[in-house]
């Protein structure tokens, strides 16, 4: 995620390079808030956006903010809802190296920890990046500069290696307008076109499994920036440069709307041998207006076979960099908006069945936290029937120590330890791909983890 110099196209104003947030050290207890969706008789936790997109051979991500984690709404839908996350700043040049060859790792640690805790994958963002970088980068000579480029790139994979599935190597290269020319930087007016070459073949070295991606904006459809990425990539293809991947960082508005070749200009560039990645996604607006754009984003990723994963920037609009253009999936106050049921639907319905089939039925368990007060929290858990109607479900609960749940409704508990185990009262019965709530208060005696919910088993 990039800025968009003075003069660059105003339509689509690309996030500037805030000022970091201050990163808090996260208790163990605050990185394990979980509020988990789980396909019957699975124990690994993905979330219901991932866990429909898993289904159809792709993920479903979105950014991370580390300084967020320890919020428990935060904390429980990035959990119940998503299967890959990025993080948002903490991987970026002046966060990991703001002092030559001294590297701090530990608030992008903070969210690789918390993704492989809860079965997420990592994308890496950014290697080589013209913006958020330190100022001593700039102040270097070539010689120097290639060193540092390297160095960075080896340091960074290396501390990381096998915990990333896609690295953005480089990050915003070309110009945007009318020229398809490169943008000035330090790596290109010092190194000139072969910065981006060299740090592919770098990288490659590095980490033989990662995905390695060229990353952009304003390349969503053909026009002379897309175009100079493409003459790249196939360029790099055709010459033996280890390149895995093309990220479309796709931010819509009204003037900047999903654009009708949209589709096609994905296929393009997979037809070129590479995967194709939506890794910033965000559509301003509201509604079915709104919903309907995300249908079409989502729609022309599942058509395209290698299409390999969507992203979106942010967890909920109160964070998003366009927050007053409410571009995301969730509210302010985490509620799901139409253009979360409509990414939903966009992933379960090109299916050809669903995977939850079966004599014995299945079911999915989805956490919200629906209010909270000093002291206190309610709870709420949604259990849905998979492909097939079942007549009882099984969710276990982990309220963590000291919490103490002091009520239950629309559910029947048992309790073991930290771990409530929820049984139905009247709503066993469910019909195929239908649904019932049950809810409970947790009165928290100082403890600040969300819960965390397991697999839901049903028969």
């Amino acid at each position: 995620m990039a800025q968009i110099p003075p003069g660059s196209i105003p339509a689509r104003t690309h996030p500037s390079a805030r000022a970091r947030r201050a990163l808090s050290f996260l208790t163990a207890g605050v990185l394990a808030a979980a509020g988990v969706v789980a396909l019957a008789g699975n124990a690994q936790a993905v979330g219901a956006l991932g866990d429909a997109a898993a289904a159809k051979g792709r993920y479903f991500g979105t950014a991370v903010a580390a300084n967020h984690l320890g919020e428990a709404a935060y904390a429980s839908t990035l959990n119940a809802q998503f299967d890959s996350v990025t993080p948002e700043n903490e991987m970026k040049w002046d966060a990991l190296e703001s002092t030559r060859n001294s590297f701090s790792f530990a608030a992008a640690d903070r969210i690789v920890g918390h993704a492989q805790s809860k079965g997420m994958k990592v994308r890496g963002h950014t290697l080589v990046w013209h913006s958020q970088l330190p100022g001593w980068v700039g102040g270097l000579g070539a010689t120097d500069l290639r060193s540092a480029m390297n160095n960075h790139i080896t340091q960074v994979m290396t501390h990381y290696k096998g915990e990333i599935h896609s690295w953005d190597v480089v990050n915003e290269a070309y110009q945007d307008g009318s020229s398809g020319a490169r943008r000035s930087s330090p790596f290109q007016d010092k190194l000139g076109n072969g910065f981006i070459e060299e740090a592919f073949r770098t990288a490659r070295t590095v980490d033989a499994d990662a995905k390695l991606c060229y990353n952009d904006y304003n390349t969503d459809g053909r026009n002379a920036k897309s175009n100079a990425v493409y003459d790249m990539v196939k360029d790099f293809k055709q010459r033996g440069v280890p390149i895995d991947c093309v990220g479309f960082q796709s931010h819509f508005n009204s003037n900047s709307p999903v654009p009708s070749d949209f589709q096609a200009n994905l296929q393009r560039f997979a037809d070129l041998g590479v995967d194709v990645q939506i890794t910033e996604l965000d559509i301003e607006g509201s509604g079915s207006a709104q919903a309907a754009n995300y249908t079409k984003v989502v729609n022309a990723c599942l058509a395209v076979t290698r299409c390999t994963g969507i992203t979106v920037w942010g967890v909920t609009d109160k964070y998003s960099w366009r927050s007053s253009g409410t571009p995301l999936l969730f509210d302010g106050d985490y509620n799901k908006k139409p253009a979360y049921d409509a990414v939903l639907a966009a992933l379960g319905g090109s299916s050809g069945g669903g995977g939850d089939g079966g004599g014995t039925g299945a079911c999915t368990a989805t956490y919200t936290q629906t209010s909270t007060w000093n002291g206190g929290y309610n709870g709420q858990v949604t259990v849905k029937a998979g492909g097939s109607a079942i007549t009882n479900w099984t969710v276990p609960v982990t309220v963590p120590s000291p919490q103490k749940v002091s009520a239950v409704w629309n559910g029947t508990p048992s309790t073991s330890g930290d771990v409530m185990t929820v049984r139905p009262t009247w709503n066993g019965s469910l019909a195929a791909g239908s649904s019932t709530t049950f809810g409970f208060t947790v009165t928290t005696n100082g403890g600040t983890s969300a819960p965390a919910v397991g697999a839901c088993t049903a028969s």
